[in-house]
């Protein structure tokens, strides 16, 4: 185990290399700045997701469901004929 600097009250506390990891004199986090940068990640994940076109919301209606439920087969389905294709086309003249 190390040991790192609070940035708020400047006592020396373990760190297990850990952004969730807090200090023992004050409580606050070791690493505000990879906390914050995580948050912001889970935030910026739950926002693409949500702005995919086939994102099914709970709260829609069943055939919505199934009409996006078979676009994401299509669309999985169409990405992997299209990735075989393109990996057929790298090999070849190899």
């Amino acid at each position: 185990m190390s040991q790192k600097k609070c940035p708020q009250c400047g006592e020396w506390s373990v760190w297990t290399n850990d952004y969730r990891d807090r200090c023992e004199h004050c409580g606050e986090f070791l690493s505000p700045d990879e906390m914050k940068r995580e948050e912001r990640k889970a935030q910026d994940q739950e926002r693409y997701e949500k702005e995919w076109m086939f994102y099914v919301n709970p709260e829609d209606s069943a055939i919505v469901r199934f009409f996006k439920k078979s676009g994401n087969l299509f669309y999985t389905v169409f990405m992997a004929i299209m990735t075989f294709i393109m990996w057929l086309i790298a090999a070849l003249p190899g």
